[in-house]
């Protein structure tokens, strides 16, 4: 009889209600996809689920339950199942769709994503998720708040601009969008002093804050986003995950002499943490002789300011990645001395 050597849940989850499709390989290497079940997104349906698993698959090698980090609609159940101490891997949506599109399946339905959720567990070596800090979760949803705040002002300061230029402004309609800007910056103010209190509290965030705000452009608010929204950089391995998981990463489709389509960026990573960095990245090349000449160089390039921008931003979350590893502030002097360095190492080897 042929021994199992891993076992695992694909989960595809949605509001309401999640599709599980269990897999397994053998010393064979023969993959085999072979239940499959829909349970409800509650405590009622997890318990369900635990109880499925059990009967379906072997003790023994342990069951590794992997899902996409859809929103936020994962993420009841990935602290159910942590706190029963089974393996999770939440994974980034943009690998499981460029898995999915390997598989060749023609019809894309929550049990076919189930399916290949599954077998990219089987075939690939998802990383184990842990649960976030309490204060990056907490940051993440109060720089959220935030973001939802700063929308809703927008529309308020549209609607009365628009209003005040009207031939004859509402004087009710002025006053009210007045009390809603104001409420709107006094809340805003709120979560801005709650975002200082989490990072004085923890001396290991404050210290990481304080080296991110080293990098030009980059103020606390941006790096606690980066903080919140990256989990202390916990899930990220290298820059090129980074850029990806921020949807930073370039998308360019060439074949032949038929296909070539214009390189852009895939938008398919996590928008907040895109979002964050537009304006630090406009601060940088205004005011950062580094940034501005790499700002300058891609405009030199193909004539596209946004694109450039785009570049300015992708390096500011790269070296905010580089200084989390290094422990070290931005250097604004770092490659001139590397090219010091370097020059001094080749006359050396001549001498």
């Amino acid at each position: 009889m042929s021994r199992i050597l891993k076992q695992v849940a694909g989960i595809d989850i949605a509001q309401k209600d999640f599709v599980v499709c269990l897999g397994r390989i053998d010393d064979s290497l023969r993959v085999e996809l072979y239940a499959r079940k829909m349970f409800a997104n509650t405590t009622k349906g997890f318990e369900q689920l635990r109880k499925w698993v059990g009967e379906k698959t072997l003790p023994d090698p342990e069951v590794l339950y992997v899902m996409e980090a859809t929103g936020v609609y994962h993420e009841s159940l990935a602290y159910y199942l942590n706190d029963q101490s089974c393996q999770v891997s939440v994974v980034l949506p943009n690998r499981i769709s460029s898995f999915f599109k390997t598989l060749q399946v023609k019809t894309q339905t929550d049990r076919t994503m189930a399916e290949a959720i599954a077998q990219f567990g089987l075939e690939k070596r998802p990383q184990v998720w842990t649960r976030p800090k309490k204060v990056f979760r907490d940051m993440r949803q109060l720089t959220r708040e935030r973001d939802q705040l700063v929308q809703t002002r927008t529309i308020a300061k549209n609607q009365q601009h628009a209003e005040e230029s009207e031939a004859f402004p509402n004087l009710g309609t002025l006053k009210r969008l007045a009390q809603q800007i104001a409420l709107l910056d006094q809340q805003e103010n709120e979560i801005k002093a709650e975002i200082a209190e989490l990072i004085k509290q923890d001396e290991q965030v404050t210290v990481l804050i304080k080296l991110i705000c080293s990098i030009p452009g980059i103020g606390k608010l941006t790096a606690s986003i980066i903080l919140a929204e990256t989990n202390g950089f916990e899930l990220i391995r290298n820059k090129r995950q980074l850029a990806s998981y921020a949807g930073l990463d370039v998308l360019h489709k060439e074949s032949g002499t038929s296909v070539h389509t214009k390189p852009r960026i895939s938008k398919k990573g996590n928008k907040f943490l895109r979002k964050a960095m537009h304006l630090p990245a406009l601060a940088a090349s205004r005011h950062s002789e580094r940034f501005k000449a790499i700002f300058a160089r891609y405009v030199s390039k193909h004539g596209i300011r946004m694109k450039a921008t785009v570049a300015v931003q992708r390096k500011l979350l790269e070296m905010a990645f580089s200084i989390y590893k290094t422990n070290m502030p931005y250097d604004p002097e770092y490659l001139k001395k590397l090219e010091s360095s370097n020059r001094d190492y080749s006359l050396n080897r001549l001498a």
